[in-house]
């Protein structure tokens, strides 16, 4: 029994470092640590060992980010090619593929799935309910369960989120958009300006084409990067008419200008559309909640009069 609560224990600290490395902030990417090892080294007089030059780094970026990668990569082993994809199109869409590795999020399924089960299997051994053990395995594989989907449910509620708050945004940065090709600017101009004006996840989308396409890429492709990225038919729709006005020569600002109304036509749609689920959603926590507490709150008083009364004592 000892030996199995420190299991537990080793899993739930494995658990918690991982997290924290699957959470890091983008910033503390390769290119900071490079230089400042650089700037360090820089001021350094005489000659380098290798083994200073390697006990110079982090304790997290030396030994628990390897092995937080080692043991994804095991995990990657017994995992389909599908469900690794899936993995990096979640990520992708989530807007955190360059701030957390596949191989992060599958070492974390894993290890949510031994620590719950593991878990609540130890619960239920001490306690003393009397179930057999198939009973008690079974619910453990239930809760270990919900511990490897976890992840990828946080994954799937941070892309709603995000695709909500750009399908929000995206009629306002057109209206920008348009107002900006108008006064002269070119389109890659206004996607600046457009990136410069807010702090969100769709500025942050342009500024990304900008510099794809200040490296190279051909605009059309960027922007089809972007749509593939964001995974809303809004954005597709706005990327499809760009391209084929550039290909077929058609006013710009015109093609905006009816993009914007369409988006401006169809967020509002969806909020009534919300608005329609609403009464719907609300039955069941009125029927659950509101409505016996209601009745708990209103008869119980005329109960008791009931049972107190002549009536009562027929009963």
């Amino acid at each position: 029994m000892e030996i199995f609560i420190v299991i537990l224990v080793l899993v739930l600290l494995v658990a918690i470092l991982l997290t924290v490395i699957g959470l890091r902030r983008p910033e503390f990417d390769e290119n900071r640590i490079m230089n400042e090892r650089l700037n360090d080294l820089s001021q350094v007089e005489g000659p380098l060992e290798l083994r200073k030059l390697e006990l110079s780094l982090p304790f997290q970026e030396r030994v628990i980010y390897p092995l937080a990668r080692k043991l994804g990569e095991f995990a990657i082993r017994f995992t389909p090619q599908n469900a690794m994809k899936s993995i990096e199109r979640k990520l992708e869409l989530a807007g955190v593929s360059s701030a957390i590795d596949p191989t992060i999020i599958l070492a974390t399924q894993f290890i949510g799935l031994v620590f719950f089960g593991g878990l609540i299997f130890f619960v239920l051994s001490i306690g003393s309910t009397g179930w057999p053990f198939g009973r008690k395995l079974l619910i453990s594989l239930l809760f270990g369960l919900i511990g490897f989907y976890f992840p990828t449910m946080i994954l799937s509620s941070r892309i709603s989120r995000r695709q909500k708050e750009i399908r929000k945004a995206l009629p306002d940065a057109l209206d920008l958009l348009t107002i900006c090709v108008e006064a002269g600017l070119g389109f890659d101009a206004a996607m600046h300006k457009v990136s410069e004006k807010w702090e969100s996840q769709l500025s942050m989308a342009f500024a990304r084409v900008i510099q794809e396409i200040q490296l190279g890429k051909v605009r059309r492709d960027a922007l089809r990067d972007m749509s593939n990225r964001i995974g809303l038919t809004e954005m597709t729709s706005f990327v499809a008419a760009v391209i084929q006005s550039e290909q077929l020569g058609v006013s710009l600002s015109k093609v905006l200008r009816i993009q914007s109304d369409q988006m401006r036509i169809r967020r509002r749609q969806l909020a009534e559309e919300a608005a329609h689920k609403a009464p719907i959603k609300m039955l069941i926590p009125m029927g659950l909640l509101i409505f016996p507490s209601l009745m708990i709150v209103l008869l119980t008083p005329a109960a008791i009069r009931l049972m107190q009364s002549a009536l009562g004592g027929m009963f």
